[in-house]
């Protein structure tokens, strides 16, 4: 009984075996929702058309704080003197006027004059280099769709998910990490310059504000490097937090594909039809033909000649079956059909339905025209 019991459960496991090998097997990926595929084209067009792009507002921030100050640099002894003789205007020249329309206007237009000549500088400066640095990032693009009004954008639970979401969390932890840095470096440059500041109590008041204008650009310019090594490594994170974002799915690139590409079913019908449709046309000039050159088995070529054409025809061509069906209906419409090997092989690989004959077959159609005239007066 034991063995019976061993060779009835190898069997039973052998059987089962055999019937798994012949089950189908499927990929269950493509049923699958997760986001392995890279995405399409179609698929990054649309996120830009939509406003979703790679993009850093940290490197934005970097080359304006660098920006700013390197301007503020340039041109600072020129702000020093439109201040001091805006000073000198309301402090001497104002004050002794009589308060007035007129002294208001002349005070108005000093003060707007002294800021435009001021700030126009560099706010031109912040302007170009914002719209460079995100022209470089994202190239040209304009949309208001993430201006448009959504009424999920009211949903606190919506709200919650976003405060509390991992791409929250990861700018937070940036924050922190951006902040950290940067009081590290603060800290860093006061205690090596904290010394030099108990000099200026009795240094004069333009080397003190020349000094402590140094310092703050010095400090700046350092703070704005380091947030321009963090900015770099941002721009990385976003550009991959990006494209994971638009990752797709194996049935999502499917679906994908049936709307650009259309479905490969109904493609195949329709291909399908225009072959009928082709075939209906081409037998139907078969009929008008003057002569078909047959194999006389594998092929058949049908052309028609008359006096104002300049070359002749091909109308109609087929293989094996086809050939056949042409052959039928050449005899039942008194088309003459003659046998040439080599012709018709040629004429099945070089010429196309509808095309001329070529230039080196003129004189072997010619032969087989005259040989059908010949034939057609003999039996007229």
């Amino acid at each position: 009984m034991l063995c019976i019991k061993t060779y009835t459960d190898s069997w039973r496991f052998s059987d089962r075996e055999s019937l798994a090998n012949r089950l189908p097997v499927f990929d269950l990926q493509l049923f699958s929702e997760e986001k392995t595929e890279e995405p399409t084209s179609k698929r990054r067009t649309e996120a830009r058309e939509k406003g979703q792009v790679a993009r850093s507002v940290e490197l934005n921030s970097a080359f304006i704080i660098l920006t700013a100050f390197y301007v503020l640099k340039m041109i600072g002894s020129q702000v020093y003197h439109k201040l001091i003789d805006f000073m000198r205007f309301m402090f001497t020249d104002f004050s002794t006027r009589d308060f007035s329309i007129e002294a208001m206007q002349t005070l108005f237009i000093n003060i707007a004059t002294t800021f435009i000549e001021i700030t126009f500088p560099l706010m031109l400066a912040i302007l170009v280099i914002s719209l460079t640095i995100s022209f470089l990032q994202v190239g040209f693009t304009f949309t208001l769709q993430p201006l448009a009004w959504k009424f999920d954008k009211l949903n606190p639970i919506n709200g919650f998910k976003r405060i509390f979401s991992s791409r929250s969390l990861v700018e937070l932890a940036k924050s922190l990490l951006k902040i950290a840095i940067i009081g590290y470096f603060i800290y860093r440059f006061l205690i090596k310059e904290i010394a030099y500041i108990p000099r200026m109590i009795d240094a004069d008041l333009n080397d003190s504000i020349q000094f402590l204008a140094a310092m703050a650009i010095d400090l700046a310019f350092q703070i704005g490097g380091v947030i321009l090594i963090l900015a770099a490594f941002d721009y990385f994170y976003q550009w991959w937090s990006h494209n994971k974002s638009l990752k797709m799915s194996k049935q999502e690139v499917k679906e994908e594909f049936k709307q650009t590409e259309g479905n490969p079913q109904i493609k195949g019908k329709i291909r399908e039809r225009q072959r009928a449709m082709a075939m209906r046309r081409m037998m139907q000039e078969v009929p008008k033909a003057t002569v078909v050159v047959t194999n006389p088995t594998h092929f058949a070529i049908a052309i028609r000649y008359e006096k104002d054409m300049n070359a002749p025809l091909v109308v109609a061509k087929g293989q094996d079956f086809l050939a056949e069906r042409i052959k039928d209906l050449a005899r039942q419409h008194g088309v003459v059909i003659v046998e040439n090997k080599p012709l018709a092989r040629t004429l099945y690989a070089t010429t196309e339905v509808g095309e001329s004959i070529p230039t080196e077959l003129y004189q072997a159609v010619a032969e087989v025209l005259a040989y059908v005239y010949k034939l057609k007066r003999r039996l007229s």
